[in-house]
């Protein structure tokens, strides 16, 4: 990102913060003084992140840009079930719960000090009573994962950024997709993924039949060697889970929502 980028970016950024968040000076203040953490407030709850770019960067996706389109992949569900794959900090299973207040949610964070994050978030937002989280990876079958670790709230933990300098390797628990289901009541009405990569897992070495209880799916995908997003896209609709629509970042890398049912459009 070059100097005009990088200022566009930072003014952006700015801008957000003090328009759409309650505390949003104090929130700017504390990033100058780099404090560890930040609280964000903003619409009756308080999403507390490491101070680090990238543990903020989920904050202002889905509550300044809505980047996932919550009530929009939402309509028509009543009292949905959602499961989180990739939850971080919490904020799209937080936001999900409180637009849609009938709703169950499942959540799985791998990285220790981002799934500390996450359940701080949802003690803390009175949410524990339906927000169930699960402090373990997701994968085509039960066992463990090695992968990067990066910091608390680094957007750069997962299978994708292992090898990268500084990060560390480490190996956590890790649970089959069909226990996710099970674990869910055997039915998901929408299922979010952003596993940093282990997505190909996850779709590609899970049985098709077992896609048959998601209605929707919205994840965001990367480049992995050897891996296409024609790969999940194949894979899905094999299953009856239709592309309705796609936003590409950059090469290979970008955000995808599937649907079983007609949905309107964004």
């Amino acid at each position: 990102m070059n100097v005009v980028r990088r200022a566009r970016f930072a003014l952006m950024r700015t801008r957000q913060t003090v328009s759409i968040f309650d505390n949003g000076w104090d929130v700017l203040r504390r990033i100058a003084t780099h404090a560890d953490e930040l609280v964000y407030q903003v619409d009756g709850l308080r999403i507390t992140a490491p101070n680090a770019p990238g543990a903020r960067v989920p904050v202002y996706e889905v509550f300044a840009e809505d980047e996932y389109g919550i009530e929009w992949f939402g309509q028509g569900l009543d009292a949905p079930v959602l499961v989180d794959i990739g939850a971080h900090i919490g904020c799209f299973s937080i936001a999900f719960a409180t637009t849609f207040p009938g709703s169950r949610v499942s959540t799985y964070e791998p990285t220790p000090s981002t799934g500390s994050y996450l359940q701080r978030n949802v003690d803390d937002n009175g949410l524990a009573d339906r927000i169930a989280v699960h402090r373990k990876a997701v994968g085509a079958t039960t066992g463990a994962l090695v992968m990067a670790d990066n910091g608390a709230g680094s957007g750069h933990n997962g299978v994708l950024h292992l090898g990268e300098p500084g990060a560390v390797t480490i190996e956590v628990p890790c649970v089959g997709f069909t226990d996710v289901v099970a674990e869910a009541g055997g039915h998901v009405d929408i299922l979010k993924m952003d596993a940093e990569g282990a997505e190909y897992d996850v779709v590609l070495n899970s049985p098709v039949e077992m896609w048959s209880s998601v209605r929707r799916v919205v994840m965001e995908y990367h480049a992995m060697p050897g891996r296409s997003f024609d790969e999940l896209e194949s894979h899905l609709a094999a299953a009856g889970l239709a592309l309705v629509r796609r936003d590409r970042y950059n090469e290979g890398l970008g955000l995808a929502w599937f649907s079983r049912d007609p949905i309107t459009p964004r």
